[in-house]
């Protein structure tokens, strides 16, 4: 009878303890992870959380639910400044941003309320080279020969702090290119049916976003900002920072070009959970080498590459070194929108 008694005390201690433990076992069962994406629905940052939330849930314990949620505005800077001040820290809700915050953070924007050093890195799953390309029927076939564009080209642009009008704007400062760009489109997707209907003359994105445009000839490539390893497709592109004339120039170019180690970064804010930190930035490696995933990116046109949060935080803390008077340039050039 002692024995079984025995017996019976143990079996019941066990079972307490594995439900007591369960719960840290698995933190994401039955919970629903929110990725908020500083960026209108249909564009690149948009596609790509989506693609992500599909994915993502197989390589957390518990498999929770992945949505996306849209907070576009001031370039990014609207739904930064709600993760990193008043959403709640829990660990459930993640970002999706504009990388160019942190050349903001950089320029010194007021509205940017945000340490681009302080969040929880989780990394980055998508390689990017940006790309500056016009309307294929136009008779330009080298990018300096828009130094004599007349009258000039029109690029559309979706708000300053965007790469759509950040990076036009520094070929037309520093190559001297004469453009015309034109803000105010509702994302990148609406400046593509732009230039289709020849409202536009070019524009300037992410590789993976311009290429699906190139490959129907409505676009061509003129060039592009330095990358480790460019789509074989634009070795033959020239790169901004070989055309630019300058010490400051040429440093500025390159600072926008690390800001691309970034890809589209995937961020926690401070505070959140460790052990969740951990479980996510684990799902990115094992997501960044998943075939079903690489695959589904490539159809949809973007390139599969992984940033560890380590490298993104070095990233970070490169550009936010830049010499004062590479600073100063950024402040007075490069603003952001409302």
């Amino acid at each position: 009878m002692r024995a079984r008694c025995t017996v019976a005390v143990a079996l019941a201690v066990l079972l307490a303890t594995a439900a007591s433990v369960a719960p840290a076992q698995t933190p994401f069962a039955g919970r629903t992870v929110t990725v908020l994406v500083g960026n209108p629905p249909g564009g690149g940052y948009d596609r790509f959380a989506r693609l992500v939330a599909r994915h993502l849930p197989r390589y957390l314990p518990g498999t929770p639910t992945v949505v996306v949620q849209n907070m576009p505005g001031a370039g990014g800077i609207v739904a930064a400044n709600h993760l990193y001040n008043v959403a709640r820290s829990d660990g459930y809700t993640l970002g999706l941003f504009n990388r160019n915050l942190v050349i903001a953070q950089l320029a010194g924007v007021q509205e940017l309320r945000v340490d681009m050093r302080r969040w929880h890195w989780i990394g980055n799953l998508a390689g990017e080279t940006y790309v500056f390309a016009i309307r294929s029927d136009l008779p330009y076939r080298h990018v300096l020969d828009l130094r004599h564009a007349e009258p000039p080209l029109a690029v559309g642009s979706t708000g300053p702090g965007t790469g759509s009008h950040d990076y036009p704007l520094a070929l037309k400062v520093f190559l001297r290119l004469n453009l015309r760009i034109i803000s105010g489109y509702q994302g990148t997707g609406e400046v593509a049916l732009a230039v289709e209907r020849r409202e536009l003359d070019g524009r300037a994105g992410a590789w993976s976003s311009l290429l699906p445009h190139i490959r129907r000839g409505v676009l061509r490539p003129l060039v592009r900002t330095l990358s480790d390893n460019p789509d074989p497709q634009l070795r033959a592109v020239p790169v901004d920072q070989d055309l630019a004339t300058g010490e400051v120039a040429r440093a500025v170019l390159r600072l926008r070009s690390i800001t691309l180690k970034l890809g589209r970064p995937f961020v926690a804010p401070p505070g959140a959970p460790v052990e969740l930190v951990r479980a996510y930035q684990e799902a990115f490696r094992r997501l960044a080498q998943d075939p079903t995933f690489r695959a589904e990116a490539e159809r949809s046109g973007f390139e599969p590459a992984y940033t560890s949060p380590e490298e993104c935080l070095r990233t970070v803390q490169e550009v936010l070194s830049a010499p004062p008077g590479v600073q100063r340039v950024f402040r007075e050039l490069f603003q952001f929108g409302e």
